[in-house]
């Protein structure tokens, strides 16, 4: 049975063009690009060449461009090195951020604002928020669950007038939608290439010309003082390669996905923007993990809520954030859609899910 993938707001599979610019530089890349001779050289060539394409990617100049082992790191980097010290310093996010977003602002005062019912936050709402001594503002550009985009560049307008520092997580919108740093007018924005068909383990952060961001790791001169250690050349490698790749029009399969979608089936966040490849479904009164092991076991990958460490599913902090109840955060699953899906593939989801979403009712 051919499985089919509709899991890509988790990881992407990596595209073959993007393996070969992987494999080519783990056998012929071997320097270390912090050396003079030749074998070094050509690895600091193909780091740099890289960086231009990732930073091209987001309307960048290329040394504006750090790479990281993540979003994650990205996340925290931008987090930690913006607030410094942080004594009595106060943060403003939303309550719909990535738990590597979340968690590192819960080491400070920190304001959430939570969205409206369609997942958007409020800009006046962010805006209002802000205190004397807020020293830093955090908005996703696109949500990881619901994919809904968020009012980055009017929140970053006010902020960039009072001079408060605004990071940007970008890591479920870059490659989907248009990001251009200057037009959201933020300090700081994370991307990793495991969501762009390249293989985990890679990310990078834009620290806008001029800021004084805190170094996270210290050791050495790499990545302009902001991240010491050897740099990972076969991955920056396949992170470039990644970033040039065409973009992929997925907005028909999500929107034929969900004009077939069974009777009752709410769509979370569909009267809000949102990127492309993104349907956050709510079944009724249905068991969204017993629709997940019913679909891989017919050979389809989704995802539902994130699990807690004993195994146990737990609602969604964004959808309960957006005003469901946590049995309605318990109906719903995301399906994510990429460049290698097809047509077929979703009418075949459809179809198993019109069998089994009857049987996963709760009596």
């Amino acid at each position: 049975m051919q499985r089919i993938y509709v899991d890509n707001n988790a990881t992407t599979p990596v595209h073959p063009d993007v393996l070969r610019v992987a494999a080519d530089s783990l056998g012929t890349v071997f320097g270390n690009a912090s050396s003079i001779h030749k074998e070094g050289q050509t690895a600091r060539r193909a780091i740099e060449e890289a960086r231009e394409s990732v930073a091209r990617l987001l309307g960048a100049a290329g040394r504006d461009v750090i790479f990281t082992s993540g979003g994650t790191e990205s996340n925290n980097a931008a987090i930690f090195g913006a607030m410094g010290g942080g004594g009595g310093q106060h943060v403003v996010t939303t309550a719909v951020e990535h738990p590597s977003v979340l968690e590192a602002v819960s080491r400070f005062p920190f304001t959430a604002i939570r969205p409206a019912r369609d997942g958007r936050v409020s800009a006046e709402e962010m805006i209002a928020a802000i205190r004397p001594e807020t020293r830093l503002v955090t908005i996703m550009l696109a949500n990881n669950e619901t994919g809904v985009i968020q009012p980055v560049a009017e929140v970053a307008r006010v902020c960039r007038e009072r001079g408060i520092h605004v990071h940007c997580d970008a890591v479920q919108a870059a490659g989907k939608i248009d990001i251009d740093v200057e037009q959201l007018g933020v300090d700081t924005l994370s991307v990793s290439a495991h969501k762009l068909n390249a293989p985990k383990g890679i990310g990078a952060l834009y620290v806008r010309r001029g800021l004084s961001l805190a170094a996270h790791v210290v050791g050495g001169a790499q990545e302009r003082r902001r991240r010491a250690g050897t740099e990972n050349v076969p991955l920056a490698a396949a992170f470039g390669a990644a970033a040039k790749l065409p973009r992929a029009d997925v907005a028909p399969l999500r929107d034929q996905f969900e004009a077939g979608l069974p009777p009752g089936a709410i769509v979370n966040g569909a009267e809000a923007p949102r990127i492309p490849n993104t349907s956050n479904v709510m079944f009724p009164n249905a068991d969204a993990e017993g629709i997940v092991i019913g679909l891989d076991l017919n050979g389809i990958a989704a995802s539902t809520g994130s699990a807690c460490s004993s195994g146990r599913i737990e609602p969604s902090g964004v959808l309960l954030a957006m005003g469901l109840t946590p049995d309605e955060a318990k109906s719903t699953v995301r399906f994510s859609f990429g460049r290698f899906n097809t047509s077929a593939e979703v009418e075949r989801v459809l179809d198993v899910l019109r069998e089994i979403v009857p049987r996963c009712r709760r009596t």
